[in-house]
């Protein structure tokens, strides 16, 4: 089976899909692995490196994916790639199946089984494999030194000769792994934190890691099977919005994490939140990619609204990209470890395991996700 990993060419993208310590792992199971030339530079890898732990280095990268039983990588492959892939090749990455139609299909019509990162389950034993999980956890931490860069005030309470310094108050809405790692990054440097969740099941994470925990009765709420918080009514949306808009006004910063599976991210805080906050506050909105929480928030861009400094960057792991990478490549390394067969020293796809039903969304030129048909269908 000879398993390749192409070079990210998405504007922007810093981090890679396999480090050479996943590399040397995998080769002493047998496997065999080319990697595109240069694909490590941007966390500091150079070829060397991975000729080191026994991968080979491929110059030309369309002969590579031709040739590719198993093909790698982080980012979604472009249309054009897709066609450059044999019938009954294996793609694994980040998919974006709910949105983006065009690329199932053409994975479809090419014959190619796909492999879709974001729909690993969240799963006891999936959770080695989990690159949503590793990815949000860093994104939380980049989250909070963003807005402590941005802010014009110190997070902890300090006293001084002058005077006493009150700590800033963070106001984290959304406590899933991302929002649990921003509560935690923002009490190391100090700050008084407190923290929403539709789901009252994290109240008791919230509180351990030395947060407040904002209580809003919404009536009945709860969480799916794989730990995601259940779509609010609209009622219920404006109940949460009136609620909150307290704490926002006397927050400093407010980070924004609440996304919904599979669909838009729910808009929660409005321009008149916003605009009620003082001015140099700070606002960072980390369901920028799909479609955000904030009303006024501009996707990759810093903006000010009354002063209020709104931040809607994309891609926050990637601006840690060398433990972003090593923790991805380790989620792949993990997946690929899983279904590895000795016998026939090759990657196989084992339809009986609840981790590929999940995650294997084409095969033998069809869709086997039911979500993503579902999804498709009500569209």
């Amino acid at each position: 089976m000879q398993i390749f990993v192409p070079k990210e060419t998405y504007p922007g993208e810093t981090r890679i899909a396999m480090v050479p310590d996943t590399v040397a792992k995998l080769t002493k199971k047998g496997a065999t692995i080319c990697v595109e030339s240069g694909m490590g530079q941007s966390c500091g890898y150079e070829d060397d490196a991975f000729t080191a732990a026994g991968a080979t280095v491929a110059t030309d990268r369309a002969a590579a994916l031709r040739g590719a039983d198993l093909v790698l990588r982080l980012r979604k492959p472009s249309l054009e790639e897709v066609i450059q892939l044999k019938r009954g090749a294996i793609h694994v990455s980040y998919m974006d199946p709910f949105n983006d139609h065009a690329l199932v299909d053409a994975m479809v019509a090419q014959g190619v089984s796909a492999i879709a990162m974001e729909m690993i389950p969240r799963t006891t034993l999936a959770q080695k494999m989990d690159a949503l999980s590793s990815q949000a956890n860093l994104a939380g931490y980049v989250a909070v030194l963003i807005a402590a860069s941005r802010l014009p005030m110190v997070f902890p309470m300090m006293m001084t000769p002058a005077g006493t310094i009150k700590p800033s108050r963070v106001f984290i809405i959304g406590c899933g792994v991302a929002g649990l790692q921003a509560i935690a990054t923002a009490k190391r440097l100090g700050a008084r934190v407190e923290a929403f969740d539709t789901r009252p099941v994290v109240e008791e994470q919230v509180q351990s890691l030395g947060a407040k925990f904002v209580k809003i009765d919404l009536g009945e709420t709860g969480q799916t099977k794989d730990g995601y918080a259940v779509e609010l009514t609209p009622e219920q949306r404006q109940k949460q919005i009136e609620a909150m808009a307290k704490v926002i006004t006397q927050s400093d910063v407010v980070i924004t994490t609440a996304q919904v599976f599979g669909r838009k991210a729910p808009v929660i805080v409005t321009t008149e939140m916003v605009k009620s906050m003082r001015p140099g506050s700070v606002v960072v909105d980390l369901a920028v990619e799909t479609g955000g929480n904030v009303e006024c928030v501009k996707q990759g861009e810093e903006i000010e609204v009354n002063g209020v400094k709104v931040i809607g960057f994309e891609n926050l792991p990637g601006r840690v990209p060398v433990h972003a990478s090593q923790m991805y490549s380790a989620n792949l390394g993990n997946l690929i470890d899983h279904f590895w067969n000795k016998e026939s020293n090759a990657f196989k796809l084992n339809l009986d395991d609840e981790i590929m039903q999940g995650c294997l969304i084409v095969h033998e030129g069809e869709i086997r996700s039911e979500m993503i048909k579902k999804a498709r269908e009500t569209r």
